[in-house]
C-alpha cells in the first residue's frame, strides 16, 4: 500500500474530493440528497483514466468492494460507479439500506497498471511478494480474483495470503498449475473517519 505522496504527488484535496464523490454516488442511488461537487474546472487528475476500489465498511467491518482493475474511464466516472456497485451489486451482501449508508465509512483506492508477476513457483512468489504493498491479481482455468493490499493486515503470511485468494477465484486453496498467471499492482489509499 502506498501513501498518496509516494504514489504520485495526489493533491491535498484528492482524498476529501474522492470520497465525496462516492458518497454522493451513493446517496443519490439512495434517493437521498448529495453534496454537490465544487464549482468549476473538474482537476485534470479526476479526468486522467484510472482504476479504483471502493470498500464500504460498516462498524469497521466489511459492508461491500468493488472496483475496476484495468483503468478504462475518467477516475471521476470509475469512483461513482464502483462506489454504486459497493453499495449494491456485492453479491456478499444485500443492498445498502439509507439507515447503514448514514453509518458506513469509505475508502477509496487507486490503483496503479498491473505489472506482470512473473515467478518460478508458488515459493518463488510467497518468497517476492511485498506484504503490505502489493495488490494481487491471480488467473488461472479461466477464473480471475484479486485482493487489494490492504487485505495484508487480515492474511500477513504470503502463503496463506495465496491460497485464500485461490480460494477466492473459486480454486482449490492447494492449486497451483502451469496456468497460474500473476499481476502485482500498488494503491493510494484515500479514507474517511470511522463513523
Amino acid at each position: 500500500m502506498t501513501t498518496p505522496s509516494e504514489a504520485g504527488g495526489w493533491p491535498p484535496e484528492a482524498g476529501a474530493r474522492l470520497t465525496a464523490l462516492a458518497r454522493a454516488a451513493i446517496a443519490r442511488r439512495l434517493g437521498q440528497a448529495a453534496v454537490p461537487e465544487p464549482a468549476g474546472p473538474v482537476p485534470a487528475w479526476l479526468q486522467a483514466t484510472k482504476a479504483s476500489f471502493v470498500t464500504l465498511k460498516l462498524n469497521g467491518t466489511l459492508r461491500g468492494c468493488i472496483g475496476s482493475l484495468e483503468a478504462c474511464r475518467p477516475l471521476r466516472d470509475d469512483v461513482r460507479a464502483n462506489a454504486v456497485a459497493a453499495g449494491f451489486r456485492d453479491p456478499r451482501f444485500p443492498s445498502l439500506s439509507t439507515r447503514e449508508y448514514a453509518a458506513i465509512a469509505i475508502e477509496v483506492s487507486v490503483l496503479t497498471d498491473p505489472a506482470p508477476f512473473l515467478v518460478r513457483d508458488e515459493a518463488d512468489a510467497a518468497a517476492r511478494l511485498r506484504p503490505g504493498h502489493d495488490g494481487v491479481i491471480l488467473a488461472a482455468q479461466g477464473r480471475r480474483a484479486t485482493y487489494l493490499p490492504q487485505v495484508w493486515e487480515d492474511l500477513p503470511d504470503p502463503a496463506a495470503f495465496l491460497a485464500s485468494l485461490r480460494r477466492k477465484a473459486g480454486l482449490p486453496a492447494a492449486y497451483w498449475g502451469d496456468d497460474i498467471r500473476l499481476w502485482r499492482y500498488s494503491v493510494a489509499v484515500f479514507g474517511e473517519a470511522p463513523r
